[in-house]
């Protein structure tokens, strides 16, 4: 069994940052990419960035620039940078692990709002 366990949401005001951290333990073998979703209310969940094993990242266009995905390795950990913050940047923010053997785990959640 894999956990994922984020942290780092909270309230910012418009321009501001934050940076999320999700953290997996549990049976954690072979990594193949690790991620961060979103979903806004009343809108699909989608992909805000994503990074592989070998370090290759892919972020939505909307974030290009502005958010910036990270992992440690050594400590199954993946991290989003999320700075010039927009109010339509707020969501949950979900963390996502593939691993090669098809496993695909999910976090519970953080919310991100972005207010004045």
């Amino acid at each position: 069994q894999v956990q994922l366990v984020e942290s780092g949401g909270g309230l910012v005001q418009p321009g501001g940052s934050l940076r999320l951290s999700c953290a997996a333990s549990g049976k954690v073998f072979s990594i193949r990419a690790m991620g961060w979703y979103r979903q806004a209310p009343g809108k699909e969940r989608e992909l805000v960035a994503a990074i592989t094993s070998g370090g290759k990242t892919n972020y939505a266009d909307s974030v290009k620039g502005r958010f910036t995905i990270s992992r440690d390795n050594a400590k199954n950990t993946v991290y989003l940078q999320m700075n010039s913050l927009k109010p339509e940047d707020t969501a949950v923010y979900y963390c996502n692990m593939g691993d090669f053997y098809g496993g695909d785990y999910w976090g519970k959640g953080t919310l991100v709002t972005v207010s004045s």
